[in-house]
């Protein structure tokens, strides 16, 4: 029991000077707290796919009632803004070229004649490859409005096949309702890592590691200290980014914090690992930083936050399996979305177990041949 309670109380005494070393600086305490709101905020706003507001042009060389017509369905969308009506096909290129336009519709002078005689009538839909997602969705949506001017123009009261689609877990199609969940491990994971990653060499910059030679603490109070305090703060932004995704962009949440919570604390667990483990072989806080960013950029690339994970290589499908950002978006979306329980999740929590078990160890070992 003397020997527990010494033990508790050096990781009080660990967790207290981790915690003063982080939060004595007031412009430490801002960043911890300030960058995770302002980039939910950003993401939130600016990371969407959601079609609302598409510029383009039209090349009407037929004009007649029904281009007429199905340009006012076009512009009836709320969708599609005209920005210019061009008087011939040699004015495209520069519209397109200087981003006015997304797209351009070319109505061929026979138009209507052909519509008469019921033979295909051409319509030249020119896109902005640049932008390819977004080309993609407009040119989808004005096919849809394309075929209900056919249907109007066979004199059908309603077409033959009437579809009806209704979309689970995100009734309006949102791309919001996408990001902002995966947002909350994502975020907190860029801040925690570099944090944990910071934490030792940071000391060694200061002159300080040299100080924890002659203390009485072991190689694992030292790492338990330094990933306490790491995974408590990691546990506060993603606590920060939900609430933002709750009560500020109003993303209803279907599951319960119990499993959410546990997925977190599991993931937060095994990203301070992978700091701790950064931290222990770099030499100074430059380097520290270097190594965080050159493993960050792959974690999230390859994390399914934007891209889906089955749409990449086999090769990459592969490597997502060493990423804990991966299986923390599947987990914290199917819990927030679909309001799956701890039954239904529970296989994520295997890769969380596996990279602590072995990141932890590590940094541990890293540590003790530090100190020897």
């Amino acid at each position: 029991m003397a020997t527990l309670l010494a033990f508790l109380r050096h990781l009080g005494n660990l967790c207290q000077k981790e915690f003063l070393a982080i939060l004595k600086d007031p412009a430490s305490r801002v960043i911890l707290v300030v960058p995770p709101l302002l980039q939910s905020l950003l993401f939130g706003y600016a990371a969407t796919f959601d079609l609302t507001n598409v510029p383009y042009a039209v090349v009407d060389q037929s004009r007649s009632q029904e281009s007429t017509e199905l340009l006012a369905r076009l512009d009836g969308t709320g969708v599609f803004h005209r920005v210019a009506t061009l008087q011939s096909s040699s004015q495209i290129a520069s519209v397109i070229d200087s981003g006015q336009a997304l797209l351009v519709l070319q109505f061929a002078p026979d138009f209507a004649n052909r519509l008469a005689a019921g033979t295909p009538a051409p319509l030249q839909l020119i896109l902005d490859g640049r932008n390819s997602t977004t080309a993609g969705s407009a040119a989808g949506q004005i096919r849809a409005v394309v075929a209900a001017f056919n249907a109007s123009q066979a004199g059908l009261a309603a077409p033959p096949v009437n579809v009806i689609a209704r979309t689970w877990f995100n009734p309006n199609q949102e791309t919001r309702w996408s990001i902002l969940p995966g947002l909350i491990a994502s975020l907190s994971m860029i801040q925690t890592m570099m944090l944990a990653a910071l934490s030792v060499a940071r000391e060694r910059e200061q002159g300080t590691f040299d100080q924890l030679l002659v203390t009485p603490y072991t190689p694992l109070e030292i790492m338990i200290g330094k990933a306490l305090p790491s995974i408590a703060i990691g546990l506060l932004q993603s606590g920060l980014i939900l609430l933002v995704s709750l009560f500020w962009f109003r993303v209803p949440m279907a599951g319960s914090l119990l499993p959410l919570s546990a997925g977190l604390l599991g993931f937060t667990i095994a990203v301070v690992g992978l700091g701790l483990s950064i931290s222990a072989v770099s030499a100074n806080m430059q380097q520290a930083m270097l190594y965080t960013f050159v493993l960050l950029m792959p974690l999230v690339l390859l994390s399914g936050l934007a891209t889906p994970v089955k749409n990449m290589p086999l090769a990459m499908q592969i490597a997502t399996y060493a990423n804990p950002l991966r299986f923390a978006i599947d987990l914290v979306r199917r819990v927030y979305l679909e309001g799956a329980g701890l039954q239904a999740v529970w296989i994520d929590f295997i890769p969380f177990a596996c990279i602590a078990a072995l990141t932890l160890p590590l940094a541990a070992w890293l540590f003790r041949h530090r100190l020897a």
